[in-house]
């Protein structure tokens, strides 16, 4: 059967919602975090005739959920998912546009979450109505626009609890890539590092147990341990090594500095490639901090924040094949296929669910969560056409 011809987005009032996102600030923890955009979002899709179901996961912080049923028969649930949260803007000084005020200059959209990723849900919005315009088709599409993606992923975790991702047969993630298709994913795991020795005079070291020199020791042996892994499984052809970085380290008071603490805290940031077993780096991890307890008599504890395993779905997947094919069609060239250096709610979805994900969006990957964040404008409109044709050819089961 021959697919309908898909008519294209409307440009301008995909831009204009992804515009109007970028001004509200749903910065996470801020007052009413992302309330005013799930509503906007919600709101968006009652006007195109869809049902939206809106669910508090915590205070002032919703996801937003609607299923298109395609009336063309039978056929796989495809999902396309963005999130509403966006980082603090940071220092104002550094910005030379309003953060929050979707200025658009020189053909670039600017403001925080301008790539990351309000330009992706504007997108993926226009996408699924696009198709559905084009007349039936077989499946059915699902749109998620989840809360605190950049921070536990509160969001993804509740939609796959409360049975979203059902019947669900993949899932593209709007999140930006600069062109690229990303299948792959690195994992990360958030450490906690708690030791306890025993608190005494400065000038008294010797009846102390100070916790400060093991800490160095233990960061020592994270390096360590970062070595083993960068040589095996050594590097991943799209996600480069896998890294053990320290970013918190606290102990004593600058109020008393001729006291030796009892207490330090490490904190780790740990990312890995596909080839990383986290249960066997964090027998090793327990196993290093034993042995540098019993040697300085200071007690270690781990504690695992979160912990998100590296995706990687296959190159000849349906689902990446659909929208590699899509790419192709409607951008006059092959997307190279990519991976994505940190995490995002695919992360939570693959591994809660098995579902494949694949990551593709608007924006450069590497300008999200700086100052003068800004996306292309001429991409919005072309995200969303290709997102509805990649959907068309995926559930048309024309991909394989």
């Amino acid at each position: 059967m021959t697919p309908n011809p898909i008519p294209p987005v409307n440009a301008k009032a995909v831009v204009e919602l992804a515009r109007e996102l970028v001004r509200i600030p749903s910065v996470a923890g801020r007052d009413g975090g992302e309330r005013a955009a799930a509503e906007l979002v919600a709101k968006t899709m009652s006007d195109f005739g869809w049902h939206p179901q809106l669910t508090e996961v915590a205070p002032g912080r919703s996801n937003v959920v609607a299923t298109l049923d395609g009336g063309g028969g039978p056929g796989p649930t495809l999902a396309l998912e963005g999130h509403l949260d966006v980082v603090t803007e940071g220092d104002l000084s550094a910005w030379t546009v309003d953060p929050f005020g979707a200025e658009i200059r020189n053909g670039r959209l600017y403001g925080r979450g301008a790539a990351d990723m309000k330009a992706g849900v504007a997108a993926m919005l226009y996408g699924a109505r696009a198709l559905q315009s084009s007349g039936p088709f077989p499946g059915r599409l699902r749109l998620l626009a989840l809360c605190d993606e950049e921070g536990m992923m509160l969001g993804a975790k509740r939609a796959v609890a409360d049975g979203h991702l059902e019947g669900v047969s993949g899932v593209i993630i709007c999140e930006p890539e600069g062109g690229e298709i990303c299948p792959s994913s690195k994992g990360a795991l958030r450490l906690r590092f708690d030791l306890a020795g025993r608190m005494a005079h400065g000038a008294m070291p010797e009846l102390a147990r100070s916790p400060i020199p093991v800490a160095s020791l233990l960061v020592w042996e994270l390096a360590a341990v970062q070595a083993a892994l960068q040589r095996d499984p050594g590097p991943h052809p799209t996600l480069g090594l896998t890294y053990l970085t320290p970013t918190v380290v606290a102990a004593g008071s600058l109020d008393q500095m001729n006291v030796t603490p009892a207490r330090a805290v490490l904190a780790v940031d740990v990312r890995t490639v596909p080839g990383v077993d986290h249960a066997q780096l964090l027998e090793d991890l327990r196993s290093r901090c034993d042995r540098l307890a019993r040697t300085y008599e200071v007690a270690i504890e781990i504690t695992v924040v979160d912990d998100r395993p590296p995706v990687e779905v296959p190159a000849e997947d349906p689902l990446v094949l659909a929208v590699g094919r899509a790419h192709a069609e409607l951008w006059g060239h092959s997307a190279p296929l990519g991976g994505v250096p940190g995490t995002t709610d695919g992360t939570i979805i693959t591994r809660d669910t098995g579902i494949p994900t694949v990551v593709y969006g608007p924006g450069g990957k590497w300008i999200a969560h700086q100052a003068d964040e800004f996306v292309e404008v001429d991409e919005i409109p072309r995200y969303s056409d290709t997102y509805a044709r990649a959907a068309q050819i995926f559930l048309g089961g024309a991909a394989s």
